[in-house]
């Protein structure tokens, strides 16, 4: 039996390359460059995933902003707004990549998340237009989603 690939840290991870929707690719072969790991301030996460979401590598704006929701303690009223933020980059990710249905379902998820913090939006992030933009996208997966901007 194969041994697992393993991070730096000794958790399971896929060492694979990666393209820039975060399909693996065969070993050997040349992929992106992966998200590092690290500690970043809200501001700092939004600046590197958008970034990356303007980049057309939405998967890997997902990490950054998954690593920033499964920072927060478990009872962090935030932790719900930085998960939906993930899931609003997933559904770009799954919509990128053809699975519409994926999109659908994923970018409601995430808009429905984050929408409870639109009266008072947190560091600057531009949550009445995030939920519009993923009610357009499940409205019409299918449409040239464009790329969301997470500040306002």
């Amino acid at each position: 039996m194969p041994s697992r690939d393993r991070n730096a840290a000794g958790r399971a991870e896929n060492a694979r390359p990666r393209d820039g929707l975060g399909r693996p690719l065969p070993h050997g072969s040349t992929g992106v460059e992966r998200v590092e790991e690290g500690e970043r301030t809200p501001r700092e996460a939004l600046a590197r995933a958008q970034d990356y979401l303007d980049q057309e590598m939405p998967f890997h704006a997902h990490e950054v902003l998954e690593e920033q929701w499964k920072t927060l303690p478990r009872e962090a009223p935030e932790r719900a707004l930085w998960q939906g933020l993930a899931q609003l980059a997933v559904g770009l990710t799954h919509q990128r990549r053809g699975n519409l249905r994926g999109a659908r379902t994923v970018t409601a998820r995430g808009g429905e998340a984050i929408a409870p913090f639109a009266a008072d939006p947190p560091h600057g992030i531009d949550v009445s237009g995030l939920v519009a933009w993923a009610t357009a996208l499940v409205d019409d997966p299918a449409a040239d989603a464009p790329v969301p901007h997470l500040m306002a």
